[in-house]
C-alpha cells in the first residue's frame, strides 16, 4: 500500500512585506519600558483602593416591601425583619405625597365636588381641592408654609378648610421622619428617595439625616436651575448622591463635583416579573464583583418564597467572591497627576514605532498622525483620557506590525496589548471614570482603528498607485465575494456587539452561557475566544493567499478585545486581568487545538488522490 504523504504548505505569511526597521526603533522600545514603570506603580495604587472598596449594602424598597407585607397580613416591619436574616440590611425610604399624608390618616382631603354635595349652597368651589386637619394634626399647616402655590381659606360646615387651586395629591410632602428613625434604629442603611416639584418653597432643607440619596426622576433637583443647583449642593451635608446604573440623570455630574458618589444597581420591577429569582440574583451578584455597585437596590417577588430565594442566592454569590454586606464608605480614587504625565510617553512612542514600522514609511506616519488626532479630538480637552485611547488603539496592532511570520509572533502580539492595558488604565482610571460617570470615548475605534493599521501595514513597499492598480485588476471568483460578504458582516456585528449596551442582542442560549459561566468564574469576552485562534491559524501561514490576511485580521479584534476589556474602569483591575487571562489561556488552548485540526484536514485533502488511487490497486 502506497505511503501517505503530505505535500508541506509553504506559509502564505512569507508573502507579506517585512516592516521597516528604523534606527529610533530600539529608542522607542526602551521608552514604553521607561514609561511602563510609573503605569505599574499606578496600576499596584489602584488594586489597593479597589481591594479596600468591597462592601455593598443590600437595599430593600420599602413601598414595594410594604405592598407584598399588607397582600399577606404581615407588618412591613416584621417582613423586612425576616429579610434582614437573609441580608436585607438597607430600606430605601420615597418621600411622603401629599396622597400618602392622606393614607395614613394625617389628613383630610375633599375634592370640592364632593364636598359641594355635602354642604350646598355654601359657596364650595367644585374646581377646588379642600384640606383641612384631622384631630390635633398640624400638618396642614406645614404644607401650606412647604408650597408657593397660592392659598385661600374657607369655613364650609363649621369647620375651617385650606382651598388649593389643584389637586395636590401628587406633589411631595416631606419625609416621613418616624419611620426613618425607626429604620435608623434598627440599624438599617437608609437611603432617602426625594421627588422634584417646581412648587416646593425650599427643596432639599427637609432631607432626613441618611447616609445616601437616590433622586427619582432623569434630573436631580436644581439640574434647570444653577443656582438652585449650588443651594442643593450646599444642602447635601454628608448625604452622598446614588448614580444609578443604565439612568443618566442630568445635573448629577454638576452636583457630586469634588464630592463622593456612589453606584446603585436595580432592575425594574417590571423586567424582574420576566425573570427567575436566579436569574435576578445572579445580575446583582455580578453588579457588586464586576461593576463596583454598593448599593444594590432590590424589590420582592410576588411571593414572599421566591423572595427569599432570591436574597438567598445574593447573600451567598456575595459570599462565595468575598464581598461583605455592611455599609459602604464611598471614596475617590485619585492617582498621582505627575505619574500620568509620564505614562503619556508610552502611547505616544507605540503609535510612532507603528508608523516607522510600516513598509510604507510615509503612510505610517499619516495613519499614526491621524490616530492622534483621532483620538485626542474625540476626548476634548481630556488630555489623559485621550492618551489612553491612544493606547488602546496602538498597542493591539503594534505587534503584529512588527512581526508576524511564525505562531510564536502570538506571544509578542499579546505581550504589546498586555503592555498596554497597563496604560489604559493608568491614564484613563480616575474618579468620574471608575464611578461611570465620564464613560470611555471611543469604544468603537479601539475595534475598527487597530484593524484599519495592521491592514494597511500589508501593503508592500512600492509606489502606492500600483498597489491600487493591482488590487483592482486583481480577478474574483464568487466564493471570495462570498467570503468578503461573510467576514464585513462579522466586523459590523462585532462593532454593534461593543461595549455593555449593544445595538445587537444575544440569542437566549448565548444569554445562558454567559449567565453560566459568570456564575463560576469571570467570564471572558467572546471576541478574545474567537480572536485568539484565528491569530495562531494566520500566523501559521497554513492557508493560502488572503485566507491567512483575513485571519490575521480577525486575530487583531482579539488583541483589541485585551484593551477594550481595561476601558471598563469601574470594573476592578484584578478582576479585568483575570477575564484577560482566562481568555488568552482558552484561546491559546482553542487555537492550537484549531490548528492541529486544519492542518490534517489540509493533508487529508492534499492525499485523498493517493488514498483512492492505491485502494484501487489494491482491490484489483
Amino acid at each position: 500500500m502506497t505511503q501517505f504523504r503530505s505535500t508541506p504548505i509553504s506559509p502564505a505569511t512569507s508573502l507579506l512585506p517585512a516592516p521597516s526597521r528604523h534606527r529610533l526603533t530600539p529608542v522607542l522600545l526602551l521608552l514604553i519600558a521607561l514609561s511602563l514603570i510609573p503605569a505599574l506603580v499606578l496600576a499596584a495604587s489602584r488594586v489597593r483602593f479597589e481591594a479596600a472598596q468591597k462592601t455593598v449594602s443590600l437595599v430593600m424598597d420599602y413601598s414595594a416591601l410594604t405592598a407584598q407585607a399588607n397582600l399577606n397580613g404581615l407588618a412591613p416591619l416584621d417582613l423586612l425583619a425576616r429579610y434582614r436574616n437573609l441580608g436585607v440590611n438597607g430600606v430605601a425610604v420615597y418621600e411622603d405625597t401629599i396622597a400618602t399624608l392622606e393614607n395614613r390618616a394625617d389628613i383630610y382631603k375633599q375634592p370640592g365636588t364632593e364636598l359641594a354635595l355635602k354642604f350646598p349652597g355654601q359657596g364650595v368651589n367644585p374646581r377646588r381641592t379642600y384640606m383641612r386637619d384631622l384631630a390635633g394634626g398640624h400638618e396642614v399647616a406645614r404644607l401650606r408654609s412647604r408650597f408657593t402655590i397660592p392659598f385661600s381659606t374657607k369655613v364650609i360646615g363649621g369647620v375651617s378648610w385650606t382651598v388649593w387651586p389643584t389637586d395636590p395629591s401628587f406633589l411631595p410632602a416631606g419625609p416621613n421622619n418616624a419611620l426613618i428613625g425607626t429604620l435608623k434604629a434598627q440599624g438599617y442603611v437608609v437611603v432617602y428617595r426625594p421627588y422634584d416639584s417646581p412648587v416646593v418653597r425650599s427643596p432639599g432643607s427637609d432631607w432626613p439625616d441618611v447616609p445616601f440619596l437616590a433622586f427619582t426622576d432623569n434630573q436631580v433637583i436644581g439640574a434647570r436651575d444653577p443656582k438652585l443647583l449650588e443651594q442643593i449642593k450646599a444642602r447635601l451635608g454628608t448625604r452622598v448622591p446614588a448614580i444609578i446604573e443604565f439612568t443618566p440623570q442630568k445635573g448629577l455630574d454638576e452636583l457630586i463635583a469634588g464630592q463622593p458618589g456612589i453606584r446603585l444597581f436595580s432592575i425594574s420591577g417590571a423586567w424582574q416579573d420576566l425573570l427567575t429569582p436566579a436569574e435576578v440574583s445572579s445580575k446583582f451578584v455580578l453588579a457588586a464583583r464586576e461593576r463596583s455597585h454598593k448599593l444594590l437596590y432590590t424589590r420582592p417577588f410576588g411571593t414572599i418564597g421566591e423572595t427569599e430565594t432570591f436574597l438567598g442566592d445574593v447573600q451567598s454569590g456575595l459570599n462565595k467572591w468575598g464581598i461583605k454586606i455592611g455599609t459602604p464608605v464611598p471614596a475617590a480614587y485619585e492617582p498621582s497627576t505627575l505619574l500620568r504625565w509620564l505614562c503619556i510617553v508610552g502611547p505616544l512612542a507605540a503609535l510612532t514605532l507603528i508608523g516607522l514600522s510600516y513598509p510604507l514609511t510615509r503612510l505610517g506616519l499619516i495613519m499614526a498622525a491621524l490616530g492622534l488626532l483621532i483620538a485626542l479630538g474625540l476626548n476634548g480637552a481630556q488630555i489623559f483620557s485621550g492618551f489612553a485611547l491612544v493606547a488602546a488603539i496602538s498597542f493591539p496592532a503594534l505587534g503584529l506590525v512588527l512581526r508576524r511570520h511564525s505562531v510564536t509572533d502570538w506571544y509578542v502580539a499579546t505581550g504589546f496589548s498586555l503592555v498596554g492595558v497597563l496604560f489604559v488604565s493608568a491614564l484613563g482610571a480616575n474618579r468620574d471614570s471608575m464611578l461611570g460617570l465620564d464613560p470611555f470615548k471611543g469604544v468603537g475605534l479601539t475595534l475598527l482603528f487597530p484593524l484599519l493599521l495592521v491592514s494597511l501595514s500589508f501593503l508592500p513597499r512600492q509606489d502606492f498607485r500600483k498597489t491600487v492598480s493591482q488590487i483592482y485588476a486583481t480577478p474574483f471568483k464568487l466564493g471570495d465575494v462570498l467570503i468578503m460578504l461573510l467576514v464585513a458582516g462579522a466586523v459590523a456585528l462585532i462593532y454593534l456587539r461593543r461595549g455593555n449596551t449593544t445595538g445587537a442582542g444575544v440569542s437566549d442560549a448565548e444569554a445562558k452561557v454567559r449567565e453560566a459561566l459568570q456564575d463560576s468564574i469571570i467570564r471572558p469576552r467572546f471576541k478574545e475566544l474567537a480572536g485568539h485562534p484565528l491569530l495562531l491559524l494566520g500566523l501559521s501561514g497554513v492557508l493560502p493567499g488572503y485566507f491567512t490576511l483575513l485571519l490575521l485580521l480577525g486575530g487583531v479584534v482579539g488583541q483589541a478585545s485585551i484593551l477594550n476589556t481595561f476601558s471598563h474602569f469601574h470594573t476592578p483591575l484584578l478582576i479585568s486581568f483575570e477575564r484577560a487571562f482566562i481568555g488568552l489561556g482558552a484561546g491559546l488552548l482553542f487555537g492550537y487545538l484549531a490548528l492541529y485540526i486544519v492542518r490534517l484536514i489540509l493533508r487529508l485533502w492534499q492525499g485523498r488522490g493517493e488514498w483512492m488511487t492505491a485502494s484501487r490497486r489494491e482491490i484489483n
